[in-house]
């Protein structure tokens, strides 16, 4: 009689974990949802929504703002009785795959255009940048644009054809799978006798795969980017010959910023990657799984929001590290004035690079 009362006092147990991740997952989104608006709506508002610099932060956002329109729905329908849940949840599920890989995609293509930017402005030494590199710069920066869209759902695409087809929607929300990434099909043979189980299991390790290769790729990919970034910077601060406090700060911010973007990207989709490696090395639900349930339910559905708090941040310290410069410039003394007109045309330069300056809201 043991076994069966401890069976059951397990059960009510993940049934208040899927609970509490339903609510954390409905909270969370909702914030996320209302942060990349917000951001959208700053960058319409500003008219700097056709900026070279700004358009990725775009690209970025609307896909911030659709995965969270995505994991908002899965929340409302989990728990409801609506007709063909099964088959919303499961293709909501693949809907989120091709927009979280996407945000991937368009985070390396930002900070990629940052380099490109800081490089030009680099070797230019102040000049004009030649029409033709711009011209090259807008090309490739528009096929980035447009491979981060194509690839995820040419990726996802077997997900969609051979999962509607071989049925693997089958009970979908009743084993909470419409609440959870990747959550594994171990109760196939039993609840879906009609489905192509083979099929199913393998588009089950096929989305994992893509998942976590994706992630592992961008994250490699963005510090490799930003240590160039940071070395760039300082290349060029160092180049105008003169170094004042406005600049060693920009350069220490700078410094920060290549410690917090992977840091940041990690803590917002971490937990899930770890979760989805001890998934696969022991299948069987245990507390450990638990707990990352509910920090994936925490972290991977507050992108959006975190992208927006960060953005908010980095603009606020830029502007003001700009507003204590140029009160050092009016303080000067006669001897100095000098420097005060090239400590302006440092601070003019700067602000002519705000995807440097602004760039933080893009890497979580």
């Amino acid at each position: 009689m043991a076994l069966p009362l401890e069976a059951s006092i397990l059960e009510d147990s993940w049934d208040l974990v899927f609970s509490a991740i339903q609510w954390i997952q409905f909270v969370m989104a909702t914030l996320s949802v209302i942060g990349s608006t917000s951001l959208i709506t700053y960058a319409v508002f500003q008219n700097i929504q056709k900026s070279p610099e700004i358009r990725p932060l775009l690209y970025l956002s609307f896909s911030d703002l659709l995965l969270g329109i995505c994991w908002l729905t899965e929340t409302l329908l989990y728990g409801t009785s609506v007709p063909s849940k099964d088959i919303i949840c499961y293709n909501l599920q693949a809907v989120g795959q091709i927009f979280y890989i996407s945000s991937f995609l368009y985070t390396v293509n930002y900070i990629w255009y940052l380099c490109t930017e800081l490089r030009m402005k680099y070797n230019q030494s102040g000049q004009s940048t030649p029409p033709l590199v711009i011209d090259y710069t807008c090309r490739v920066s528009q096929m980035a644009f447009i491979l981060s869209s194509l690839i995820p759902l040419l990726l996802v695409t077997p997900v969609f054809c051979l999962g509607n087809a071989s049925e693997c929607f089958r009970n979908f929300s009743q084993s909470h799978r419409c609440i959870l990434m990747h959550s594994p099909p171990s109760t196939m043979t039993e609840l879906m006798p009609s489905a192509n189980t083979s099929v199913c299991s393998a588009l089950y390790f096929y989305g994992i795969t893509i998942f976590l290769t994706s992630f592992l790729l961008s994250l490699l990919t963005i510090m490799v980017l930003l240590i160039q970034a940071q070395t760039l910077f300082k290349k060029f601060v160092k180049s105008t010959g003169f170094l004042g406090s406005e600049q060693w700060a920009m350069i220490h911010t700078v410094d920060q910023r290549v410690r917090l973007y992977p840091v940041a990207f990690f803590c917002c989709w971490g937990p899930a990657v770890i979760l989805m490696i001890i998934k696969l090395i022991r299948p069987q639900d245990t507390k450990l799984h638990m707990t990352l349930y509910v920090l994936q339910a925490l972290t991977a559905t507050s992108q959006g929001l975190l992208n927006c708090g960060v953005y908010g941040w980095t603009q606020h310290k830029f502007h003001q590290l700009k507003e204590e410069a140029r009160r050092d410039a009016d303080t000067q003394t006669p001897l100095l004035c000098s420097q005060k007109r090239f400590y302006s045309r440092g601070l003019d330069s700067l602000e002519s690079t705000p995807a440097f300056a602004t760039s933080a809201s893009t890497i979580l």
